[in-house]
């Protein structure tokens, strides 16, 4: 887990960004802030800056995709010689065209300068998902399905989780969204299910424009205690925490109390799940 952040700023956590791991190669969902210096800190080769080479958006929400010019330069600059590959909703070819000439300087300067580039690193190779999903991408490795969910006001096709099948392994990712049931039965019994959430007792908090907001866009305790009965992950994995005053202790209290008894942790960054 690189990121595990919000919006909101919290010193101790980065924004959302998931790596999947597995044979000496890294695919990541959402490019939330610190993203690539995250990677870097987990001393995994596979996350190392020139190897950040797949990437898949959920959303375009800009908590989750402001570390994208990151990855694309630091990336570039590090090393890497292929385009970034991007998977993600409708609006991302156009985000990635706007970014490169944002930077348009910065890509003249190194490659009419003296300092040593590869030629393509800089590129970004977009790709969009229809609105119902489906394979998005394959290699000798793993197999990846993009998975509708409901976000807030997202049109239909506007966000998604994703679903990583391995030799050996599933782990489904949720992206920001409600209770949807494209995730469950993704799941079904999944290794590693990560999955956003709030703190129902949290949400009393909160004021009734913010209630209405989050009830239609996030997933609260008791509803996910409810999906993740049904989905029967081996191991859920609590990510993009919305606490307002609970704790992850407090988190895990709520989804049991819920009637969820099977494994959970809540997530920090940096952290390997399962260990």
């Amino acid at each position: 887990m690189l990121g595990t952040g919000t919006p909101n700023a919290d010193p101790e956590r980065s924004g959302p960004a998931v790596a999947v791991v597995r044979s000496g190669a890294a695919y990541l969902v959402d490019a939330g802030a610190g993203l690539v210096r995250r990677a870097a800190a987990t001393g995994i080769p596979a996350l190392s800056s020139a190897r950040l080479g797949v990437l898949f958006l959920t959303h375009l929400h800009s908590d989750h995709t402001v570390g994208l010019p990151d990855l694309i330069h630091t990336g570039w600059v590090a090393g890497r010689t292929a385009p970034l590959r991007v998977v993600g909703p409708p609006g991302t070819r156009e985000m990635a065209e706007h970014l490169t000439a944002a930077y348009q300087a910065d890509i003249t300067n190194r490659t009419g300068g003296l300092q040593p580039h590869t030629r393509d690193g800089w590129r970004v190779d977009a790709h969009e998902i229809p609105a119902a999903g489906g394979e998005v991408y394959r290699d000798s490795i793993v197999t990846v399905t993009a998975l509708p969910v409901h976000h807030d006001s997202w049109a239909a096709g506007g966000s998604f989780g994703y679903r990583f099948q391995t030799r050996d392994r599933v782990i489904v990712v949720s992206g920001d969204a409600t209770p949807s049931e494209s995730i469950v039965q993704a799941c079904n019994g999944c290794d590693v299910l990560v999955h956003e959430v709030y703190s129902t007792a949290g949400f009393a908090t909160r004021t009734p424009d913010w209630q209405k907001y989050h009830a239609d866009a996030h997933t609260s305790t008791a509803e996910l205690a409810a999906l993740a009965a049904r989905a029967r992950p081996k191991l859920l994995v609590l990510y993009h925490q919305l606490y307002w005053g609970a704790t992850d202790e407090d988190l895990i209290r709520e989804i049991r109390a819920a009637g969820y008894a099977g494994a959970v942790v809540s997530a920090k960054d940096l952290g390997r799940y399962p260990p």
